[in-house]
């Protein structure tokens, strides 16, 4: 009976190898390689186990010790790199003119009782099998001597970009942790590090001539919340040799590191640190706030002569053939109502501030063309026109794209929302900051960067696709992990693997290694994809004193095993089949286990009794109708904790407490933090509702059924104090379920607030 409940499980779960069959059997490499084939006898790699390399071949040399050090570090198991001649097994790395592959970064590698052989034409080729063989040798969390199936293995790249946007303007990263996500990077064979230097909040890159633009703009006071007191400063920069030793340590793991110095918008630092470079000659702060600005460079020589000295020094660090000049958001509103502006525009006989955009980038284009460098910008920078070599990375969905191949322009896909990796992983009330709606593991996993609209010929100037990581609401490097990892792991495969060699339950048998890989190197990975959800019908739950409880994960992955008893759920505990009802209280504890035996996510815990069941928490809110914006932050925008967040609509300060049911309720409480307003909104500014409040700080309004319905109680806010405070009010009585709307009627020049728990009580508590 219990062997065929657990073949049930699996089948209906969708998972491990009775579900998938041969897809099981793969080994575990992450991105898959073009072509596997499973043939002869294992080796087994032992500290006695020598690395060759050919005499004379430094950059053999360079990867062979590289993959050495990473062996050492992952697995405890040392290996020696020689380039002498060697009798008995080995790894041997060659580099070979007339290797058997196709592509530039191709290899072979084989696996058969004498060693392993990783043979490649170029050197980028060479690391990569080195990565592989090295992917091959950490199967599993473990240490020492390892055993590897034979295997021949060809393979190269799909795209030629295969990259990351690290966004370093809004939140700055140390170089050491810079280097840990080229780290990263490389070993999912990840090849463009897109490093975002310059915006509104933060220029972060020396500029020897220009000085002042990292000692004014690089620095910024945080938002005040009415705590009193002046906020201490926060920003950085890189030091022109820090950025050179950032740019090796990438080059020698085959990542192009390619700035972006934003222009002609999200100029707000350079402003501050310069203001004749802006459109008014006031100086501005460096902004604290996120959104759209309207701060633009202005257009006289002077500013065009002062942004290609900038580009200079860049040139001379970033050896990239692509420089990114950004070009996108620049809202025209002061050059609109410049009479410079519009005198100058005038005179190079352009008609609207859109082809004026287009002559600035032109003008970049131009001067980075002749210094042998290409211009590559965001997808705005088709509007007006668009210079013949310049490359279109389209963000606003892929329309930019298809637009810009039809026209000729190579490109590069990047759409918000589906790869940006701020995008939260999951609506679990355990996630933290980012946007919504989330962009799930399976969702990047299923992502095609060559629109099916475009012919054969257009799909050519498809150059590849990169994930972006905004920083806004990801003030340290924990964040950018949980956002990053594992969705890197299916970017990495989108872009290397062929379309017909992906699939999606494969990927998850060989994710559980790469999760492995992870913990080894202390690398904050989310387990959003895996971790279980307890649901259950609250409202029949509280009515009958009993739950039917159902078990599930994202990714619908692993054996989902649960304990009712307060003890922690593992392997032996029970495994979940089908729904199944309990009493209240009670506190359920599941976990997903893999194949291996091994949780693929922390366990997690579910009170059920009659308070809880009764609480929403901050991401079991809706937005209440009209707008659809949702953001999970923390309670200071340079927060250094995962917790506690709170999920907020920055145009209606109003949440939904959905399907309350309110017999014998007459009260309720509500967990609150107020949060800097610390957004800019453009033209989108008047989209803001203002609620009509009955005092100058505002109130709390609860209302029946919807945002205009009966008023059952006014919660009145706090003038000052502190940041986080609990509301409790009593509410006018009513029967049955409904929603209730809960509205801050604060004034929208003043703070959010925001509501990490709500729940309703009964008149037993009421008073409380």
């Amino acid at each position: 009976m219990r062997t065929t409940r657990r073949i049930l499980c699996l089948a209906l779960f969708g998972i491990a190898t009775l579900a998938h069959g041969a897809g099981a059997s793969q080994p575990p490499l992450i991105p898959m390689p073009a072509q596997v084939s499973q043939v002869g006898e294992a080796f087994t790699v032992t500290a006695k186990t020598p690395i060759v390399v050919d005499a004379g071949d430094s950059e053999a040399r360079r990867t062979a010790d590289y993959l050495a050090a990473l062996t050492e570090r992952t697995r405890h198991l040392p290996l020696v790199v020689t380039q002498d001649a060697v009798q008995g097994p080995a790894i041997i790395l060659k580099r070979d003119p007339q290797a058997p592959v196709k592509e530039a970064e191709g290899y072979t590698l084989d696996v058969t009782p004498q060693g392993i052989r990783v043979l490649a034409r170029d050197e980028a080729g060479l690391f990569y099998g080195a990565v592989t063989a090295w992917q091959l040798m950490t199967p599993a969390q473990g240490s020492g001597d390892v055993r590897v199936e034979g295997v021949h293995i060809s393979d190269q790249p799909r795209f030629a970009w295969r990259g990351m946007m690290l966004d370093s303007a809004r939140h700055f990263q140390t170089p050491d942790e810079v280097r840990t996500l080229i780290d990263q990077m490389a070993q999912h064979k990840l090849n463009v590090l897109h490093w975002h230097l310059t915006d509104d909040q933060g220029w972060r890159i020396e500029i020897k001539r220009y000085p002042e633009l990292t000692r004014i703009g690089a620095w910024r006071t945080p938002p005040d919340v009415g705590q009193g007191g002046e906020p201490g400063r926060y920003g950085g920069y890189y030091t022109q040799d820090q950025i050179r030793e950032i740019v090796a340590y990438a080059h020698d793991r085959h990542i192009t590191v390619v700035p972006e110095i934003d222009m002609p918008g999200h100029a707000q630092a350079a402003v501050a640190s310069y203001p004749e470079l802006g459109v008014t000659g006031r100086r501005p702060p460096v902004s604290p706030d996120w959104g759209v600005h309207p701060y633009l460079y202005n257009v006289d020589d002077h500013t065009v002569r002062v942004l290609q000295d900038v580009l200079d020094e860049v040139m001379a660090l970033f050896p990239s053939t692509y420089i990114h000049v950004g070009g996108d958001e620049a809202v025209k509103d002061q050059w609109q109502a410049s009479a410079a502006v519009q005198a100058r525009m005038h005179a190079l006989g352009l008609k609207n501030e859109n082809q004026l955009q287009s002559w600035f980038i032109g003008q970049m284009g131009q001067y980075l063309a002749a210094h042998g460098r290409r211009l590559i910008g965001w997808d705005e920078i088709l509007e007006g026109g668009l210079p013949a070599s310049a490359t279109v990375m389209s963000w606003r969905g892929t329309q930019g794209a298809i637009d810009a191949a039809k026209q000729g322009h190579d490109v590069v896909l990047s759409p918000a929302p589906q790869l940006y990796l701020d995008q939260m992983q999951s609506d679990r009330a355990d996630e933290t900051t980012g946007r919504l709606p989330s962009m799930s593991l399976q969702s990047y996993y299923d992502f095609e960067a060559v629109p099916k609209v475009l012919t054969a010929d257009q799909a050519k100037h498809v150059l590849g696709m990169q994930a972006n990581m905004w920083t806004e609401h990801m003030p340290t490097l924990r964040h950018i992990e949980h956002a990053v990892f594992p969705r890197m792991d299916a970017l990495a495969e989108a872009a290397w693997t062929p379309a017909t060699g992906r699939e999606w339950h494969d990927f998850l048998n060989r994710l559980p290694a790469q999760l492995a890989r992870y913990r080894v190197q202390d690398i904050g990975y989310a387990d959003s994809a895996f971790a279980a959800s307890v649901d259950v019908d609250r409202n029949a739950a509280i009515r009958g004193g009993k739950a039917q409880v159902t078990l599930s994960n994202q990714a619908r992955y692993g054996n989902l095993h649960y304990t009712i008893d307060g003890s922690e759920p593992g392997a032996s505990s029970p495994l979940y089949v089908h729904p199944f009802t309990v009493k209240l209280p009670t506190t359920i504890s599941a976990v997903a286990i893999g194949a291996d035996g091994t949780p693929l996510a922390a366990p997690r815990q579910r009170v059920l009794d009659v308070p809880a069941l009764r609480t929403r928490s901050t991401g079991e809110l809706d937005n209440c109708p009209g707008s659809d914006f949702r953001l999970r932050v923390q309670p200071t925008p340079d927060a250094t904790s995962l917790a506690p967040t709170y999920l907020i609509n920055v145009f209606d300060n109003c949440r939904l407490y959905r399907a309350a049911d309110l017999d014998g309720i007459a009260a309720i409480r509500v967990d609150v933090a107020r949060l800097p307003r610390n957004y800019q909104l453009a033209h989108e500014a008047k989209l803001v509702v203002a609620h009509k409040a009955g005092t100058p700080q505002g109130e709390l309004v609860v209302r029946l059924d919807n945002c205009k319905g009966k008023t059952l109680g006014t919660l009145p806010l706090p003038e000052g104090g502190p940041l986080s405070f609990t509301l409790r009010g009593a509410l006018v009585r009513q029967a049955g379920v409904h929603d209730l709307c809960l509205v801050f009627t604060s004034p929208i020049t003043g703070p959010l607030y925001g509501i990490g728990d709500a729940s309703v009580l009964p008149a037993s508590e009421g008073s409380q």
